[in-house]
Order: C-alpha cells, then sequence, then structure tokens
C-alpha cells in the first residue's frame, strides 16, 4: 500500500536538499511555471511531448490543478524544483503513473535551460527517489529517457537505476518518434540520500 503523505503536509514542510526544496505543485505556482517553460521552450521541446501543448499561462494553471487533483486521488506526487535560499522554480520532479496495487510508480523530470549542468537536476531527483522508497512505500520505480537524451541519461545513472532495455519509438515528440532507454529501482537496492 502506497502512503501518499497530504500536500498541505509537504507544502508547510517542503522536502530539503542541500541546495534544493520540493514542495508540490499547486495553481499558486502556475504563472512562474509558465514563465519558466515559455523561456526554455528550445531546450526543453526536443525531449518533453507535452511543451507544444503549454502554449498560455492558462495551460500551466489547468497542468497545477490537474497536478493538485492527481496527488489528491495518488495518481501522481509533482513537486516544484526551488533553489534555496532565493526560491527560483528551477523546474519539476516527481512520481508519474503511480500503481497502488504494484506500488510502483515513475520518476519523471525536468529543468529549465539556465539550470543545467549543475547538478540541481540529480539532486532534486535523488531527493524525490528516497521520498518515494521511504516515506511513500514504493517498491518498484521505473524511469526512461531518449536514447539520444544524453543529460537525462547522466542523472539517471548517477542514482544507480538498473538498465532494463530499449523501447522503440517509444514516444512521437518534436516531430519524430523517440527511443527510449528504460530503467529501474526497487526499494531494496536503493542507497539513499
Amino acid at each position: 500500500m502506497l502512503a501518499i503523505p497530504p500536500r498541505s503536509e509537504l507544502r508547510a514542510r517542503p522536502l530539503e536538499s542541500e541546495r534544493l526544496s520540493l514542495a508540490p505543485l499547486t495553481a499558486a505556482d502556475s504563472a512562474e511555471l509558465w514563465e519558466v517553460v515559455d523561456g526554455s521552450r528550445a531546450w526543453l521541446q526536443p525531449w518533453l511531448p507535452w511543451v507544444p501543448f503549454q502554449k498560455s499561462a492558462e495551460s500551466s494553471l489547468r497542468f497545477a490543478e490537474a497536478s493538485a487533483a492527481d496527488w489528491d486521488h495518488g495518481r501522481a506526487m509533482r513537486f516544484t524544483i526551488r533553489s534555496r535560499p532565493d526560491g527560483q522554480l528551477l523546474g519539476v520532479v516527481g512520481l508519474e503513473a503511480c500503481v497502488e496495487m504494484h506500488r510502483s510508480c515513475d520518476l519523471g523530470y525536468w529543468l529549465r535551460r539556465d539550470g543545467a549542468r549543475r547538478g540541481y537536476m540529480t539532486e532534486a531527483a535523488k531527493r524525490c527517489v528516497d521520498f518515494g522508497f521511504r516515506t511513500v512505500g514504493v517498491h518498484r520505480m521505473r524511469v526512461a529517457a531518449a536514447t539520444s537524451n544524453h543529460p537525462s541519461l547522466r542523472v539517471i545513472g548517477r542514482m544507480g537505476f538498473h538498465f532494463e532495455g530499449i523501447a522503440r519509438h517509444a514516444e512521437w515528440c518534436d516531430g519524430r518518434w523517440l527511443d527510449h532507454a528504460i530503467f529501474s529501482m526497487l526499494d531494496h537496492e536503493w542507497r539513499g540520500v
């Protein structure tokens, strides 16, 4: 059984790492979320099929509201990634496709262009994975990245996920098919943060 804490609990006491703070994504984040996505569109669009559908601040608001509903219904837990102590929004990390029966979920993440190559994504992803295994009670976590998305593959490698195989033409994105490298980790394999 997955033990998903209420959003309000984690909004009051966000998950923290050395340089970052992770709090559940809410409608209050939507305007800033829009600015970050729109400002990093060229950086994100080759890897994320949802980017072209983020066409306005309203679309970011709908995503934030859907994220809150997903959390409340146990489908996904998405966090804003903010730098400490200034609170700048850097991106989103989360546990997606949560399945209560199997105690499983997928790790998903993205980072703004000017936050790349600083170790932020690895730091945020590790904190999120730790939350999933130690707090939520996830047994199996899966993560996928396009075989040509080398920065994302490096993040996955740093966390110690196990390679499972290639999903050919797994996603239509930015006018082309992307093959995905699939990785997983079981709760007893997690080394912690």
